[in-house]
């Protein structure tokens, strides 16, 4: 199984839907609150080029945020980068 990192913040609704996606997968995530620390906003940028919450990674590919996450899990696609990872 992949290991998945999602970049959050607190008061985030797509951040929920993206973690009750992955629960509803059954995989475990390792999630990082980049409102608790700036610093770690930071990193999730230097890192995706991007400035939203969530950023989602499965390995080392780079999802997006929620909807690029949804638009996986329509086509099928989510299920098999999980397991390919």
């Amino acid at each position: 199984m992949a290991d998945i990192i999602i970049y959050t913040g607190r008061l985030c609704p797509y951040c929920t839907m993206a973690k009750k996606l992955l629960e509803r997968k059954g995989v475990a995530y390792t999630e990082i609150d980049v409102d608790a620390q700036p610093d770690l906003r930071q990193e999730m940028m230097a890192k995706t080029g991007r400035r939203t919450v969530p950023q989602i990674y499965i390995g080392q590919h780079h999802v997006g945020g929620f909807d690029d996450l949804r638009a996986l899990d329509m086509r099928q696609e989510l299920d098999v980068l999980l397991q390919d990872e």
